[in-house]
């Protein structure tokens, strides 16, 4: 669900005033589109209860090696989000991260590459991986579930290969170590966060005065006020707790970087707009003229590019490469967070903010109850609920709307 009175579509022009907006937004709730509300509330519940299980929790320290525990696999669930979109699934993506952090890892302390080239073929091959799943989904015809599963099990044999009978590399110090490991001053921190809160005030007032040179309703100026307070004060609260620790976390910065430019492509661009449509309706969009197997393809390239970043940077936090990097729970993790976030399994519906919304509530759960010393038995449980609430959520918001496919 759009967040923004200029990003709703649906909002009619009497509707663009801060009570037409909260009038429109009550009718889309009582319809049954919560769109983040639930993982909003969930998210401050969980909190809630952690911080008055375990006053450590929201401590600076925690918070900080919170950013730093989600970042790599919030990254994976930011690709698997454009898969999602279109109503198909992207198993592999933990085998990805894996065998191209692998390689990562091979170029820079066998083949003597620098980090930056080493980082540049990791992601190409992410890239190559893509194509290749994204192809077999469109031109074969096989399913995107087999295509994805084939290639789990195939990148993680792949990957075994590459590391070799040591079974793990180390990463020497270095600009790929580095991303998990520095830190912002504390004044770099409060002017990044300034920088941002500007640039988006001035982007609104840059459209709405567009919008209002067209002859295009404006909206009113009082939400688009509260917009920027409201983000003013989240970036100045996040600054503040991370700057009571060791400041802004590198890694944050490219985790943010990463959905600001995919929220981009998904929101204003015609590739956003075709993949909403494919994923909405197939049949349509073909009739609307939309290179559908294109917007296929360009899905799964994006979903195996950002886990090879992905990989990237669960390398840098560990400084070094194993044969169980990428398995585990990574897979199941990215999936259930942009699930978890509000993307539909139908296809659709979603943002690459309701993955970082995911991410964090997965993070927080896992967090917290290592704070309490459960075990991962129960972690994985709580997990498995929340996930299994989410798609009920989702089911039942499209009771009664009309079948799209």
């Amino acid at each position: 669900m759009s967040t923004t009175m200029e990003k709703d579509p649906r909002l009619t022009e009497t509707d663009r005033s801060f009570g037409g907006y909260v009038t429109s937004a009550g009718r889309r709730i009582a319809s049954g589109d919560l769109g983040s509300l639930p993982v909003i509330v969930g998210l401050v519940v969980t909190w809630i209860i952690f911080t008055l299980l375990n006053d450590r929790f929201l401590s600076a320290l925690n918070i900080t090696n919170l950013m730093l525990q989600i970042a790599a696999t919030g990254t994976i669930a930011v690709g698997v989000t454009f898969v999602l979109l279109l109503g198909e699934i992207d198993l592999s993506v933990g085998s990805v991260s894996g065998v191209t952090s692998a390689i990562l890892a091979v170029l820079i302390t066998r083949s003597g590459w620098g980090n930056g080239p080493a980082v540049v073929a990791a992601v190409v091959v992410g890239v190559l991986i893509g194509l290749i799943h994204g192809t077999l989904f469109t031109k074969a015809r096989m399913p995107a579930f087999v295509v994805t599963l084939a290639g789990l099990i195939g990148w993680q044999g792949l990957q075994l290969y590459v590391l070799g009978q040591g079974g793990s590399i180390n990463i020497p110090d270095g600009p790929v170590t580095a991303l998990t490991d520095q830190f912002l001053v504390p004044a770099y921190g409060w002017g990044l966060a300034a920088i941002c809160v500007l640039g988006f005030g001035a982007v609104q007032f840059t459209r709405r005065t567009a919008r209002s040179r067209a002859g295009l309703p404006t909206g009113d100026v009082t939400l688009l006020i509260l917009q920027i307070v409201g983000l003013a004060v989240v970036l100045g609260v996040t600054v503040l707790v991370l700057n009571a620790d060791r400041g802004v976390p590198m890694v944050i910065l490219v985790y943010l970087v990463i959905i600001v430019v995919c929220a981009f492509l998904l929101r204003r661009t015609s590739f956003g707009r075709h993949l909403f449509a494919v994923g909405g309706n197939i049949e349509a969009a073909r009739r609307a003229g939309i290179r559908v197997d294109a917007v296929r393809i360009a899905a799964f390239t994006i979903s195996s590019a950002l886990a090879a970043v992905g990989g990237i940077l669960a390398a840098s936090r560990l400084t070094a490469v194993t044969q169980s990097s990428g398995g585990g729970d990574v897979l199941l993790y990215a999936i259930a967070a942009a699930v978890i976030g509000g993307t539909s399994l139908f296809g659709g519906r979603g943002s690459v903010w309701s993955a970082l919304l995911g991410m964090i509530v997965i993070g927080s759960i896992t967090n917290g109850l290592d704070l309490l010393s459960v075990s991962s038995a129960v972690r994985f449980m709580v997990i498995g609920l929340v996930l299994v609430v989410a798609v009920l959520l989702d089911s039942l918001s499209r009771r009664g709307q009309p079948q799209r496919r």
